[in-house]
């Protein structure tokens, strides 16, 4: 049984904060906490968080260097040997190997991604394969091994 005496606020229905603006008796009154003038007492003040005061900022001091093309394309590095492991593990049946089979057997992250295939490892897999981009040594593998190979754009 509950005694009015011991009546207490519902668990996190009291906060402890300022009540800013609420007349002088309240200690916070006045300026509000904000001190006398300039920038940040103003009503919606907010500075950017690279601003330095009128200092010259960071990003603006240190040279710019380089160039960064937008329309270069970043390959995925797809390796002969990883395509033979595929074979061995039996995820190639057909002997097609595109994007879409990569991306299947878990070798590339998206289907539309651009892979090139590069020369390291052995193969000795018959593979006819559709690639955006392929190394000499790669080309040199795959035909030795009677594929061919396909470049899409």
């Amino acid at each position: 049984m509950d005694i009015l005496s011991n009546l207490t606020y519902a668990k996190g229905s009291k906060k402890n904060t300022k009540r800013i603006g609420r007349g002088q008796g309240s200690g916070h009154g006045g300026t509000s906490t904000k001190g006398m003038n300039g920038q940040m007492s103003r009503s919606g003040a907010n500075k950017k968080a690279w601003f330095e005061g009128g200092q010259m900022p960071l990003q603006r001091r240190i040279p710019k260097r380089g160039f960064t093309n937008i329309f270069k394309i970043q390959y995925i590095a797809v390796n002969v040997s990883r395509l033979q492991k595929l074979v061995d593990d039996k995820k190639i049946t057909d002997g097609l190997v595109n994007s879409v089979v990569l991306y299947k057997s878990g070798l590339i992250s998206n289907a539309n991604a651009p892979f090139k295939l590069l020369g390291d490892g052995e193969l000795k897999a018959k593979l006819n394969v559709e690639t955006y981009a392929c190394s000499e040594s790669a080309r040199q593998k795959i035909e030795a091994a009677g594929g061919t190979i396909k470049i899409i754009k």
